[in-house]
């Protein structure tokens, strides 16, 4: 089925991505209070980049710090509107009797992740601020290894997920 072909369907999203979307909306809420409120008890250099082992690799300005928040922001809106379109979204085998599922799957797809994204981005920009505060000395050596999981675990779960409903 070509894409310019596909239907619009008007599928409601399901109680598990609205309660991720206010988990994700929660979290990006308590994160940007949170960089408010430390915001005048921060040192003018806080982390600015990290490596693939979690350290340091240079300090930057504090207000670095508001770059991670307004990617997730503008991340969050672009993810959500693609939500709303999956009929523009690739599907390796679609058709009139799995059209339903492969829409809610990958919009479920783009759900998780783009939660994900958020809870990410808050504990990275988290870590950032209590390094600048002393409490911390880096993300860890696990970091990167957990990050690439929690994202591609996810991907992976609805592409297979995607394949077998033919």
């Amino acid at each position: 089925m070509q894409s310019y072909n596909r239907p619009k369907l008007d599928i409601p999203k399901s109680a598990f991505e609205k309660i991720l979307d206010w988990v994700g909306a929660f979290v990006f809420g308590g994160w940007v209070i949170y960089l408010l409120v430390t915001w005048n008890d921060l040192p003018a250099k806080v982390p600015g980049h990290y490596d693939g082992a979690g350290n340091i690799t240079r300090m930057g300005s504090k207000w670095e710090l508001i770059i991670l928040p307004v990617i997730a922001g503008l991340l969050t809106v672009f993810m959500s509107f693609l939500e709303k379109h999956p009929e523009w979204h690739n599907y390796l085998n679609l058709n009139e009797n799995n059209i339903e599922f492969q829409y809610k799957n990958s919009r479920m797809m783009l759900n998780v992740l783009k939660n994900i994204m958020i809870f990410l981005f808050a504990a990275i920009s988290w870590n950032m601020i209590q390094v600048g505060r002393g409490k911390a000395e880096s993300l860890g050596i696990w970091f990167l290894p957990v990050f690439l999981a929690v994202v591609f675990i996810p991907m992976i779960f609805f592409i297979v997920r995607s394949v077998r409903h033919k």
